[in-house]
């Protein structure tokens, strides 16, 4: 395939080792850069297998390009309201209020809540709020939005916080979990280098539920009542942590859409 890979992405420190694993196993790549005007994406090369990674912004205007393949998978599958139809209580916040960003909700005296995207999942980072700090945020948001997609209609879930033990990302080709690596470890719990074959079998079991697309990431976590779906998230604009193999998941996505 030839990739096309957004050079400007300030926030991922790792995504320089992807250019550096395409150069390594000789295959075609070009970068590109996105501005604030940008609104369609042109390219080098006349092909049309091409992979596309970067920003948020990137997967959504690669979309467009329906003639690449297998180009962009942002949208669809991915969003809430679609697959925890299927995956249901495995879902670490299945449970959950769904509301507008702009719009006032009830907090008791003193409570927290897990608030996050509910369709958009990058246009913030999903974190336990108190009423103050949700009020602020809200507030800061809307002055200055990071992301054109951030507005007071905005849809956002909230849901009341789980204590956890360890967190996961999980890459996904072609229904096989083909690279994994921890991102979040809770309290003491000691160092893993290797995502459990606990965590690997209960997430396998959740493909062969609902698999959301050819290829997408998978967060999972342990909590005390097991392991969860934290999200699911679009491939193409999925961070890297640095334990990735990312030459295994290049070559999984070669060998699946070659």
């Amino acid at each position: 395939m030839h990739y096309l890979v957004q050079s400007n992405i300030y926030s991922d420190d790792d995504h320089q080792r992807l250019i550096e694993t395409l150069e390594e196993l000789g295959l075609s790549y070009e970068t590109i850069e996105l501005g604030p005007e940008t609104k369609e994406i042109h390219t080098q090369t006349e092909r049309r297998n091409i992979f596309v990674y970067g920003s948020v912004k990137l997967a959504r205007l690669a979309k467009t390009n329906t003639h690449w393949m297998p180009g962009s998978f942002y949208g669809g599958n991915h969003r809430f309201e679609i697959h925890s139809k299927y995956y249901k209580e495995h879902l670490l916040n299945y449970q959950t209020d769904v509301f507008e960003l702009a719009e006032k909700i009830q907090w008791k005296e003193g409570e927290q809540k897990f608030i996050k995207p509910y369709v958009d999942a990058k246009i913030f980072t999903g974190q336990v709020f108190t009423q103050t700090k949700w009020d602020n945020f809200v507030s800061e948001a809307l002055k200055q939005p990071k992301t054109p997609l951030l507005k007071a209609t905005s849809l956002v879930q909230a849901s009341i916080p789980q204590r956890l033990i360890k967190e996961a990302r999980l890459w996904i080709v072609g229904k096989q979990i083909v690279a994994g690596a921890y991102y979040r470890f809770h309290g003491d719990v000691p160092f893993e280098k290797e995502v459990s074959a606990d965590g690997i079998e209960f997430a396998q079991s959740m493909l062969e539920i609902y698999n959301v697309e050819r290829a997408f990431v998978m967060d999972i976590c342990l909590s005390y009542e097991g392991w969860k779906i934290v999200e699911v998230n679009c491939i193409n604009s999925a961070g890297f942590y640095p334990s990735l193999n990312i030459k295994t998941l290049i070559r999984a996505l070669e060998v699946y859409f070659s």
